[in-house]
């Protein structure tokens, strides 16, 4: 089986789990920093998801964009996404089905991570987005907690029968993504989501969690965003 096909049946497979948890907990708490850096940016916006899913992030940023799409390798994630009545496409982020310069933003959350041609990738969201519109590129960062937790740790699971470990996954670092940066791109900076959080597991508990949870927000756009386990690169067109 293609690469390609190998990646699509895995989300596709994990898309009847996928959100068991993200209402709320750890995974509330990184959709809630991941929309905190679009939601700005987005306001008014034509703007693209790289990697929708479910539509869980899309749907907010749907809210206050002047037009909201998605695109996602995923027909099991899409078929969910439409339910929400979102704009939704399947494609790849390597191919992406646009015009060049039709979005004022394009970002793109856990997802870039499982995607081995990344300055492909990259060059594409760089390809779609207007001159002086933004990227927002997450990547798994090495320089960070959760790159330990990841490595110590078991795999976590994404269905009955299989693990995070049957799907490609890259970690770069922030001197990594300088590197592959597209042309015509300048980096204005960094966000940085789970800079301090040791295991999902803390956030659930009532008064640590909460604590927890207000520091990953104070961290967010700060000197420590680097160490963020979700790395977010806010990338600018020059031209």
């Amino acid at each position: 089986m293609a690469r390609e096909d190998a990646t699509r049946a895995y989300y596709d497979e994990f898309s009847r789990w996928y959100e068991r948890e993200r209402g709320r907990g750890y995974h509330a708490l990184i959709d809630d920093l991941e929309v905190s850096v679009a939601e700005p940016l987005a306001r008014g916006a034509k703007v693209l998801e790289v990697g929708c899913g479910t539509g869980l992030i899309l749907e907010r940023i749907a809210r206050v964009a002047d037009k909201a799409v998605g695109i996602d390798l995923s027909p099991g994630m899409l078929a969910q996404a439409r339910e929400r009545g979102l704009d939704v496409h399947e494609g790849m982020a390597t191919k992406l089905p646009f015009e060049d310069a039709s979005f004022d933003l394009v970002y793109s959350f856990k997802v870039l991570a499982h995607v081995p041609e990344i300055e492909t990738a990259l060059a594409e969201m760089a390809r779609v987005t207007k001159p002086g519109g933004t990227v927002l590129a997450e990547f798994y960062n090495p320089w960070s907690i959760r790159y330990l937790a990841k490595r110590l740790g078991p795999a976590g699971r994404i269905s009955e029968n299989t693990t995070e470990a049957a799907v490609y996954t890259r970690f770069d670092s922030p001197q990594r993504i300088r590197e592959i940066l597209p042309r015509n791109t300048e980096l204005v900076g960094w966000r940085g989501v789970r800079v301090v959080t040791p295991t999902a597991r803390l956030i659930s508990l009532p008064v640590i969690g909460r604590v927890v949870s207000t520091v990953e927000h104070a961290l967010l756009d700060s000197p420590a965003a680097q160490f963020g386990g979700f790395l977010i690169a806010v990338i600018r067109l020059t031209a």
